[in-house]
């Protein structure tokens, strides 16, 4: 299987060439699309549900709801854990279930237990916002030198909380500082005595005094006027001109009974920055799972449209927290230590082969090692994130190809040392001599034409050795060959090749010798006496005890 994989490598470059454009256009996109985070999310899937409860004390809370809530969510599929926490007028409820199932599916089973909870009139239990431990991206703060921290914090709950949870990937946006904005009513007790008018009365003429109600159409020749009547409150102003009752045919308004004006709901902290004891800042939360560069991008370039558009002159955004610069500095520090680790293997590769290609090679693994991690992460669909990307081990990468280029070099470089262009010479010689020599050296299906005195001098078909080269071959079958020049070619182009793979062994390079010997010094033609050959050799026809034949020449 490799050799038919290294096979088609060296036959089909252009095919392999076409293929690693492919792989790398795959990992850029799937980079542009994979999600990076600065921090691994490792929260649980769990849903959060909160009810409020005015007025109540934490025991009656207790009692009424986080109790009825229990028993409602007991016995979810794949939940694991039910945690409650109850206080003054709130309810705190968080559900956790095991990973066999995804944020969505817990969150509709958590929505149809609900439904059935047996809760007080007015009650309504809400789920919190798809948001993690690591879904707080942004926090700004709005400042302006001649409004006050209730006005800022109106803006902050009218205008920008509003747009930008219209962003696409915004979960929340959480609110802080400031007094929310209210219109309170102060009754006059000794007044509304005189007018026989009770609170539970100003209370309802209030209530039904802040709506809209249309009045269907009044036909006009071929036109219809639409009628409506208008009693939305805007202003301190209009709660005063409500009507509450009639005393003696005079209706009595607000103004006569009671006071108004404007307050702020009662808060339990305050917001600061360096020595400004009471700020408005705002903290946008991510929905879980989604992409926070491009969440994050598309938070300011709202903010810009809302600071140009609709904030009064004079009221500026200014940002005091934004992960961009975490999520840049992470992918920082992993391209960094890429060329870092590149350059290293490269020089360290090159100081030692003396090849810039070998090193620049072993260096392209590195780079194409992450392309193919950015697509595991995309099709497993896990994040980027500093654990992550900063998890991979340059030198795990590069191992195998340091040792796969090495061992290459290696090769390439002891072939031109022992069996370059001169062994081949002697081959090509040995074929014009005999007529035809084999292209597999001493194979018995191949030698067995060109060599005859080779093949019948062994009886038995030499085997291979892991080490490439046959056995079987004794020195009766060797000193046969020695006696043939075309045949004494071939040997001594073996040998030399044998050399090239044994990295220069002694008893190879020693057969060498003697085999080089054997061609120099051939018998005469009247039968004369062999040369000793080379020193070194152990005998006189060119061949040292024990050599082996290698299996093929190149």
């Amino acid at each position: 299987m490799i050799r038919r994989v290294v096979s088609v490598s060296l036959h089909q470059p252009l095919v392999i060439l076409l293929a690693v454009v492919l792989f790398i256009g795959a990992g850029l996109v799937a980079f542009r699309n994979l999600p990076v985070e600065a921090f691994p999310d490792v929260t649980d899937t769990q849903v959060t549900i909160i009810t409020l409860y005015p007025g109540r004390a934490a025991e009656e809370v207790e009692r009424q709801v986080t109790i009825p809530l229990e028993v409602a969510l007991s016995g979810i599929p794949n939940a694991v854990r039910l945690f409650s926490h109850t206080q003054f007028g709130l309810s705190f409820m968080v559900v956790t279930f095991n990973d066999k199932v995804n944020d969505y599916f817990a969150r509709q089973q958590v929505t149809e237990r609900l439904r059935n909870a047996d809760l007080p009139d007015g009650v309504q239990p809400e789920l919190a916002a798809l948001t993690s431990a690591i879904s707080e991206i942004y926090r700004y703060r709005i400042r302006a030198d001649q409004l006050t921290a209730t006005e800022l914090r109106t803006l902050q709950n009218w205008v920008m909380e509003r747009q930008l949870k219209t962003v696409p990937g915004v979960a929340d946006v959480v609110s802080f500082g400031g007094l929310i904005k209210t219109y309170e009513v102060q009754p006059d007790l000794l007044k509304m005595r005189d007018y026989k008018i009770t609170l539970e009365q100003l209370s309802q003429a209030l209530g039904k005094s802040n709506s809209n109600a249309g009045g269907g159409y009044v036909e006009h020749g071929r036109q219809q006027y639409l009628i409506r009547g208008i009693g939305l409150l805007r202003n301190a102003g209009d709660l005063e001109m409500v009507p509450v009752a009639q005393f003696n045919g005079n209706p009595i308004l607000v103004k006569d009974i009671a006071r108004v004006a404007i307050g702020g709901v009662p808060r339990q902290g305050v917001a600061g920055q360096d020595g400004d004891d009471d700020i408005v800042y705002g903290m946008v939360l991510m929905r879980k799972g989604e992409n926070a560069s491009v969440v994050l991008q598309a938070v300011k370039e709202r903010i810009e449209v809302i600071t140009r558009t609709q904030l009064p002159p004079g009221v500026t955004i200014e940002s005091f927290y934004d992960r961009s610069w975490l999520i840049g500095r992470t992918l920082k520090t992993v391209f960094t230590n890429l060329l870092e680790g590149a350059g290293l293997v490269s020089v360290v590769l090159y100081l030692f082969l003396k090849n810039m290609r070998a090193a620049a090679i072993v260096a392209s693994i590195i780079p194409l090692s992450l392309l193919g991690t950015f697509l595991g992460l995309t099709w497993i669909g896990i994040p980027a994130n500093l654990l992550s990307l900063g998890a991979m081990d340059f030198g795990i990468i590069v191992d195998g190809a340091v040792i796969v280029v090495e061992h290459i070099y290696h090769r390439l470089h002891a072939a031109a040392r022992f069996g370059g262009p001169q062994g081949q010479d002697e081959y090509r010689a040995g074929r014009h001599r005999r007529g035809r020599a084999p292209d597999r050296v001493l194979d018995a299906d191949h030698h067995r034409g060109a060599h005859p005195d080779l093949h019948a001098a062994a009886p038995r078909r030499p085997h291979l050795r892991a080490d490439g080269v046959f056995r079987g071959v004794g020195p009766d079958r060797l000193a046969g060959a020695v006696a043939d020049p075309g045949a004494a070619a071939v040997l001594l182009a073996a040998a030399r090749q044998t050399v090239a793979w044994r990295a220069g062994h002694p008893r190879v390079q020693q057969a060498s010798l003697c085999a080089g010997a054997a061609l120099v010094a051939q018998p005469p033609q009247d039968g004369a006496p062999a040369g000793r050959g080379r020193p070194g050799c152990r005998d006189g026809r060119g061949h040292p005890p024990g050599f082996r034949i290698p299996a093929r020449t190149q």
